[in-house]
């Protein structure tokens, strides 16, 4: 069995496929030690640790480097490409290709751009169905950011009809960060016959109750990667006596951090 096959088998499971982010090498072979099934990336981590911005389309040579590095792991790995780093659709299959090249198993694909807006839907169809030609063994991710780009209330609306289209396009799975209520996971869970991907979020999502809504996928996006810098402040400070000034970093924090 391939890598990308067993990926694809990971869920199907009695259980959500529990996938961590990494955003070097080191990261992930951790992981793996710790008994992970498969390993993911973090386009902010990988982003941040260039010294760029994520999702701006930037950081294309660097994922491509760690896919190529991570691809030495005995596990299946899956890697976040933004919006696949172009507007162009032939270009986003030919990094699938490349990608498959070195035995990557997956990718996420989302919709969200930087300027804040969501990809017209009917590029993003035609997008996801090149790059499955192009890679038709890539497990892809097709993920929509109708609820992290909401500006007021999240509109399920939408997601549920970018979902539906990004399915009848050829995806593999749909993963909808930000969504955590019951309702709404059950909504998506129903509107297509695909694994559903969440966003770990601490506080607001459940792993066993995902479990219960049939969510099929559950990853830690950036968690791992602003927890680490956090330990790393953190020790640091300690040495100085002053442990207990350590911060936390949000998402918007280490954006920041980078774009000074």
């Amino acid at each position: 069995m391939t890598s990308a096959e067993t990926f694809h088998d990971l869920h199907r499971g009695d259980r959500p496929l529990l996938l961590p982010n990494a955003w070097d090498f080191a990261t992930g072979a951790a992981l793996v030690k710790a008994g992970f099934p498969a390993v993911g990336t973090t386009s902010l981590g990988v982003a941040a640790a260039a010294g760029k911005t994520d999702a701006t389309g930037d950081a294309r040579d660097e994922t491509l480097a760690l896919a190529r590095n991570l691809s030495r792991l005995p596990v299946p790995v899956t890697v976040d490409i933004e919006g696949g780093f172009s507007t162009r659709v032939a270009d986003v299959a030919e990094l699938a290709t490349e990608l498959a090249s070195f035995g990557i198993a997956g990718v996420n694909l989302e919709d969200g751009r930087a300027d804040g807006t969501l990809t017209p839907l009917d590029h993003q169809t035609t997008t996801i169905a090149a790059v499955k030609r192009a890679a038709p063994q890539v497990f892809l991710n097709a993920r929509t950011d109708t609820l992290w780009l909401a500006d007021g209330e999240p509109d399920l609306k939408e997601t549920l009809r970018r979902v539906r289209a990004f399915a009848d396009a050829g995806a593999d799975g749909v993963f909808v960060p930000g969504i955590a209520a019951d309702d709404d996971v059950r909504a998506v869970v129903e509107a297509v016959d695909l694994p559903l991907n969440v966003l770990f979020m601490p506080g607001k999502t459940d792993v066993g109750r995902l479990a219960e809504l049939g969510v099929r996928r559950v990853s830690t996006g950036s968690l791992l990667f602003r927890k680490a810098l956090e330990a790393a402040v953190a020790t640091a400070l300690d040495v100085t006596g002053h442990g207990e000034d350590a911060p936390a970093f949000s998402y918007g924090d280490i954006q920041d951090l980078v774009s000074r």
